[in-house]
């Protein structure tokens, strides 16, 4: 004969077993487990980087403005040097032909000796890259560029006279190889003249293209 206390025992016995198997299951779970795991795909981003050869050379053609006599061809050379990735040193030389010819309109003999006089000039700058990137040709095709400001002192020579200058102005530059780029440059020089009578100074811009080479 079975007790009558069997039916409650077993039922007890039943309840502690699935709650023990309850918690076992519960506690095998993460606690933040998520159902769904999010795939994101990832893109490799290439940061363009300016070569790191120290050392630049280079050569430029271009117009320069001179004030009060006109537009004329202007070449030179360029020699450099770069600190850090960032900032770098930079002298210059060049020479122009300035004309007198709007002067000789009005004014018997002119102002200059000559129709035409040499001016030249040299100085040295300091530049900063403010904006690397790369400069895009179609979809395809992309060059590592440097947009940067530069600033500079130095001396022209003008009708012997030699009058310090203050250059400065922006410049884009253009890597075609590791060693090799194009660059822009735009630059004002500042100096003072007395060629018309009387002392002023004189605002004279350039814009040149040329090329360079890092060694």
């Amino acid at each position: 004969m079975i007790p009558r206390q069997f039916p409650v025992r077993l039922f007890a016995f039943l309840a502690l077993a699935c709650a023990a198997l309850a918690a076992h299951a519960q506690a095998g779970k993460p606690a933040n487990e998520q159902v769904i795991e999010p795939q994101v795909p990832r893109r490799d981003v290439r940061v363009p980087k300016i070569p790191s050869n120290d050392f630049v050379a280079g050569l430029f053609a271009g117009t320069y403005a001179t004030e009060n006599f006109g537009t004329s061809a202007v070449y030179g050379l360029r020699l450099g040097y770069h600190i850090t990735e960032d900032i770098f040193v930079e002298a210059a030389y060049a020479r122009t032909e300035v004309s007198d010819e709007n002067f000789r309109q009005i004014l018997p003999g002119g102002v200059f000796p000559q129709p035409k006089e040499t001016l030249s000039y040299y100085n040295l700058s300091a530049g900063y890259n403010v904006l690397p990137g790369e400069v895009f040709f179609g979809r395809r095709f992309a060059k590592t560029s440097a947009l940067y400001l530069i600033a500079g002192i130095g001396s022209t020579k003008f009708l012997e006279q030699r009058k310090q200058t203050v250059n400065f102005g922006l410049g884009l530059r253009v890597f075609l190889k590791d060693w090799f780029s194009l660059q822009v440059d735009l630059r004002d020089h500042v100096y003072s003249l007395d060629l018309l009578g009387r002392r002023q100074s004189t605002q004279n811009l350039e814009l040149s293209a040329g090329a360079t080479f890092f060694f």
